[in-house]
């Protein structure tokens, strides 16, 4: 175990063998295909599960920790970033031409990629409620922030807080 693998708790990125060692190479092109597709499945596990723990932390309002889970979130998807980018050669392929080393690998790899669109829609869905829930924090937050400053503004008038210049006008006539 390195020492970047033992610092590693459960809410940080977890490696993903990706892309596969060059002396491990395999033989088809749909074997690195496969592998891809489970790094980009797994990728987008940890980013479902850090979306749950990031909405949990809004709705507690730690927002020192949902800032340390944003920057750990951040590295799973510039991860998934870099896998989407080895991916692309593939796109451009015709599916039906590829010579798959066993049916039960291209069976697996079908199965997995269906499982990353629901995992990826679940994601952009979670995102887009979190936002909202940070929206309805901030909204929170300012409102109290204009409460405390109405009563200090009241206080201050109670307290005879600094008083306002007057102006003399001295209306007596000297003869």
């Amino acid at each position: 175990m390195t020492n970047d693998e033992a610092r590693m708790t459960n809410d940080e990125v977890r490696p993903i063998p990706y892309p596969p060692s060059p002396t491990l190479m395999p033989a088809f092109q749909t074997d690195i295909l496969a592998d891809l597709i489970r790094a980009k499945r797994e990728c987008l596990l940890q980013v479902r599960d850090m979306g749950r723990k990031q909405l949990e932390l809004i709705d507690k309002g730690e927002m020192t920790a949902l800032l340390d889970l944003l920057a750990i979130k951040q590295r799973s998807i510039a991860q998934l970033q870099r896998i989407e980018k080895t991916l692309d050669p593939f796109r451009r392929q015709d599916p039906e031409k590829r010579t798959w080393s066993a049916p039960e690998i291209r069976s697996a790899c079908a199965e997995q990629v269906e499982q990353c669109d629901i995992l990826l829609a679940e994601v952009i869905k979670n995102e887009k409620y979190c936002e909202t829930a940070l929206i309805r924090r901030r909204e929170e937050a300012a409102k109290q922030l204009q409460g405390a400053h109405l009563a200090g503004c009241a206080r201050d008038a109670y307290l005879g807080g600094p008083e306002l210049p007057t102006h003399n006008l001295d209306l007596s006539t000297e003869r």
